[in-house]
């Protein structure tokens, strides 16, 4: 499981020229479900993501993390986070969880964020959406779930 952490001053996703999910300060999540993904996947980075410390404190030090601010999240289901690009200009997904269960462990990581966070939105999954956002700083983070299970 892929996910992409933008720091935001606000955030939100459009489908269809409705509104259908938005923050305030915090984070917008892109997340992408790999073949072979499992609950543990959402787990791992759900806990790393929320206890991930890229705010400002008063010394103006990313100190602070979005619990400690009282922030807000925006999740979108973002399967092009696993594009195989090796061969050719035209990357193919097929590293990819079915819709199915990519589906399934999108919600799951949502219910586990929604357990962490004050106000956690969403986008639609698998709908064309329009996001937009305010980057603050910008702060962008990588993860993959491969990575904290090396952790261990």
């Amino acid at each position: 499981m892929k996910a992409v952490i933008q720091r935001v001053s606000c955030a939100s996703v459009e489908v269809d020229g409705q509104i259908v999910g938005s923050c305030q300060r915090g984070y917008l999540i892109l997340l992408g479900v790999a073949e072979g993904d499992t609950e543990l996947d959402a787990e791992l980075l759900c806990k790393k993501i929320a206890a991930l410390r890229i705010f400002r404190d008063e010394n103006d030090k990313m100190n602070l993390s979005i619990r400690d601010i009282n922030g807000e999240a925006l999740v979108i289901s973002q399967f092009t986070l696993l594009a195989n690009y090796r061969h050719g200009n035209r990357p193919d997904f097929l590293a990819s969880a079915k819709p199915d269960e990519a589906n399934r462990l999108y919600e799951y990581f949502k219910e586990l964020l929604s357990r962490e966070l004050c106000r956690v939105e969403c986008g639609i999954f698998g709908a064309d959406m329009k996001v937009s956002l305010t980057n603050d700083g910008p702060v962008t983070i990588c993860m993959d779930s491969e990575v904290l299970k090396k952790k261990k």
